[in-house]
């Protein structure tokens, strides 16, 4: 990955615009440039200097007139970078717009929907969501088995076969753990506690568990690709400080300038990864801890998305947003907006999602209702068990739902049973009926 060319700074900026030459055009260039800063863009030096300026000032004055705007719009946390600077990030129009998007997203129809909001669906999407994260965050970190190969692991509970499927069933432990402490306050302990469950089986240098990197192991990420120097996290003598900080400020409930939730949540995903404080799994981590910050401040629907699933989609857009920060004053605002655009499409897929799976339900009914070979009984049945997937019904329950006799709600059942439309198993005495997996393919065969 190629790094950015470093902008001027702020400084550089402001002693620009003192010069004699262009005092007189000061005016001039903050409100030719300046109105852009506010847009629908948010362009680090790299891209802007390729692109054409506003009409009578230069892409140097134009850069002068953003970063004197974005200055005013500053706003400071207290992720401190290797040389003691503090990170800051502003609120220009595209992030307060993914905000509000995400906010109404995340409580508007979706809120009400009766796959989400039903006991006997809610756990199996749940289940399908942490499947999906598992897999693909550990394919950014190089994982390579195949997703039906993982899926099978997961749901059959077979001992994991390699590194790649290792990684993945970590990964989907570690989300059930984040799911157990979201309502704990972040500690250094708990920070150890989901590393180990994300990296065990998995060390290549230490057999005694996960530490902290030390000045020993020399730790630097680079590009795969090309070999190139990305980042240099702090010292190794800081991190336990720096831990402490992240936790603190991850548990502040409140701030002299108020701090939206998700950005809270960004904010502590970026500071994992820059302080990178273990020798593997930050990256893991770091989308493990954004997650525990989601939920742990209300955000419920997040037990259903699955953002490494987009980011897996444009990794470089992912690294590229790390080094915007890095090079251009500690600007988390590139940051930030590449991942509320990561967040808006997860939720985007969800309720896409959502609305296939409701599509498809109001389809198959159709199918059933269209059915003469069955009683209204059955009928009824069969489209409970199409909302309700996992029920599981008995010849009493059927009995006193219909209020008929016993012989009689045998009968149906086993006829639905001789359809293939139900399965039967036994629990004791009893006989348990449950739909068949395929349930929506049938009814099309039987009508």
């Amino acid at each position: 990955m190629k790094i950015p060319v470093k902008p001027p700074t702020l400084e550089e900026v402001l002693q620009a615009l003192a010069k004699p030459e262009k005092a007189q055009r000061v005016g001039e260039i903050l409100t030719r440039g300046g109105g852009s800063a506010q847009s629908d863009k948010y362009h680090h030096w790299d891209k802007l200097r390729r692109l054409s300026p506003p009409s009578g000032i230069t892409s140097e004055e134009w850069w002068t007139a953003i970063k004197f705007s974005r200055a005013q719009d500053k706003r400071w946390v207290s992720l401190r970078d290797k040389a003691g600077k503090n990170f800051s990030y502003c609120t220009p129009d595209p992030v307060l717009k993914l905000l509000h998007e995400i906010d109404t997203s995340t409580t508007g129809p979706i809120a009400t929907s009766e796959p989400v909001t039903n006991p006997q669906t809610r756990d199996r999407y749940i289940q399908s969501s942490l499947i999906e994260e598992a897999i693909t965050s550990s394919q950014l970190e190089g994982a390579s088995t195949t997703r039906k190969a993982a899926r099978d692991m997961i749901r059959s509970g077979r001992t994991p076969q390699d590194l790649s499927e290792r990684m993945i069933l970590n990964n989907y432990r570690a989300i059930q753990l984040i799911g157990n402490y979201k309502a704990q306050p972040l500690t250094p302990d708990l920070i150890f506690k989901i590393h180990d469950t994300i990296t065990e089986g998995t060390l290549k240098h230490n057999t005694q568990g996960p530490y902290l990197r030390t000045s020993r192991d020399g730790i630097a990420i680079y590009d795969d690709r090309d070999n190139t120097l990305l980042h240099t996290p702090p010292d190794a003598t800081e991190i336990e400080d720096r831990m402490r900080a992240m936790c603190e400020f991850a548990n502040r409930e409140t701030t002299s300038v108020f701090l939206h939730p998700v950005i809270k949540s960004i904010i502590l995903h970026f500071w994992l990864a820059y302080d990178h404080p273990f020798v593997d799994g930050n990256g893991r981590l770091a989308r493990a801890l954004f997650y525990w910050a989601m939920l742990s401040q209300g955000f419920w629907l997040f037990e259903f998305l699955s953002i490494s699933q987009i980011l897996r989609q444009a990794p470089a857009t992912y690294g590229r947003s790390f080094l915007y920060v890095e090079t251009d004053e500690n600007d988390l605002t590139y940051f930030l907006l590449a991942q509320l655009k990561v967040i808006k499409s997860a939720i985007d897929e969800l309720h896409n999602y959502m609305d296939r799976k409701t599509d498809e339900i109001r389809q198959t009914e159709s199918y059933l209702r269209a059915s003469v070979s069955l009683n209204y009984r059955q009928l009824a049945l069969l489209g409970h068990a199409l909302r309700h997937p996992g029920m599981r019904y008995t010849i009493e329950s059927h009995k006193r739902s219909n209020g008929i006799t016993y012989q009689t709600s045998r009968t149906d059942l086993l006829e639905l049973q001789q359809k293939r439309l139900l399965v039967r198993s036994k629990a004791g005495s009893r006989f348990l009926f449950t739909a068949s997996e395929n349930l929506g393919e049938r009814l099309k065969k039987l009508r």
